[in-house]
């Protein structure tokens, strides 16, 4: 019966960073340097507005967009953040993470042929979801261009198929981050052409040395933009699973359509504690940003240290560092790396392919587990430079 599958479905991988992530129950002593999620833990007054909401048995059925006070929160956080403007009983719908933001994006937008303009490489979570509505990724080389897609790159890729383009900055999984005027420049593009903007946000607070900025407040942009966010990574709440979309009331009466089918609602249990953390914890990123940025440092010191040549991220919390050098396929590569020195990392290849040769470590562990991983990884780098590379 597996012939009678939806046929994308069948088209589709479970994510490369998954499929690596659950190699490692099978070598035990395994230093993690895998999942992009935090050593955080969810801010204690976060907790217990979550727990006072079961407490109160506020464990009912919400708006479908969300409680209208959660979205008022999510529409000041925004404005104060950001300066993006959204009506929040119109504009703004709250979702499962991101990730089913992402998915409610392209099922709601695309139809079969539609073509979608993303950077390569590029989290894996996105040409999954287009497929899967018919949709078809075109990927824009961003290697020679330190990961950042151009306005000139974007110019060159439109076409008559073209139904959107995503911006995913700060970057999953390179890091990094386009200035004001690169964001800018690619505005000036867009907003002339026939085509929607899907801009992943969701690491947002996390950058180095510059404030993230959002191609949404550029005019003509907020008309055709769909901004993504939630507060997995800015507030340590991975498995709350508190997403939104910010969306122009005509596309938003459309996505909520979608949603209500998928979800009725998110958790109000979520909604609540989301309320606190948009208000009363809305600066809970910074000490945690902080104490990323140190590690990335720290990072940084001792890949240059090893010989190994990286683009230095800008924000959310990986690095991608070049292995080309050593002649080794990255799934090759990031397998020994396993197998020999129970190191845990994803292999770039789970990027697409325009991620082969490269390697992802997360840094949202503690400096503990970044020392020992990264001495593991300076070994096998050692063992490689003195074999020749392959070491076969």
């Amino acid at each position: 019966m597996k012939d009678r599958i939806n046929g994308r479905v069948q088209a589709i991988q479970i994510s490369g960073i998954r499929q690596f992530f659950n190699k490692v129950k099978d070598y035990p002593g395994t230093v993690q340097l895998t999942i992009g999620q935090p050593d955080f833990a969810t801010p204690a007054h976060v907790k217990d507005a979550g727990k006072a909401a079961i407490d109160h048995d506020r464990t009912t059925y919400t708006a479908n967009a969300g409680l209208l006070e959660l979205r008022r929160a999510v529409s000041d956080y925004v404005a104060e953040k950001y300066q993006l403007h959204y009506d929040p009983e119109t504009e703004i719908i709250t979702t499962v993470g991101a990730s089913e933001a992402l998915d409610l994006a392209f099922r709601t937008l695309l139809e079969p042929g539609d073509e979608v303009i993303l950077p390569g490489p590029a989290y894996p979570g996105y040409a999954a979801p287009i497929t899967l509505a018919g949709g078809i990724p075109v990927y824009i080389d961003t290697r020679t261009t330190d990961f950042k897609m151009t306005a000139e790159q974007i110019q060159r890729h439109l076409t008559k198929k073209t139904k959107a383009v995503i911006l995913p900055y700060p970057s999953n999984p390179t890091g990094c981050v386009l200035s004001e005027m690169e964001v800018a420049a690619i505005a000036s593009v867009l907003k002339k052409a026939p085509v929607f903007v899907v801009s992943d946000e969701i690491y947002s607070e996390l950058t180095y040395g510059r404030k993230h900025v959002s191609i949404a407040r550029f005019p003509g942009m907020k008309e055709k933009t769909l901004v993504i966010n939630g507060l997995s990574k800015s507030h340590a709440m991975t498995g709350w699973r508190m997403g939104y979309v910010l969306a122009d009331q005509p596309i938003a009466d459309e996505l909520i359509k979608v949603h209500q089918y998928g979800v009725s609602c998110i958790t109000s249990i979520t909604q609540y504690a989301a309320i606190e953390a948009l208000t009363r914890g809305k600066n809970d990123a910074v000490p945690m940003r902080d104490a990323y940025e140190k590690r990335l440092n720290y990072v940084m010191d001792r890949l240059e240290a090893m010989g190994i040549e990286i683009v230095r991220p800008s924000g959310a919390f990986y690095v991608f560092p070049s292995i080309q050098k050593f002649g080794l396929p990255s799934e090759t590569f990031a397998l020994r790396l396993l197998e020999e020195e129970r190191l845990a990392a994803v292999p770039g290849s789970a990027f697409s392919s325009y991620g082969e040769g490269y390697l992802r470590l997360s840094y949202a562990y503690s400096m503990d587990v970044l020392k020992e991983g990264l001495d593991r990884l300076e070994r096998f780098v050692t063992s490689l430079n003195e074999t020749g590379g392959a070491g076969f």
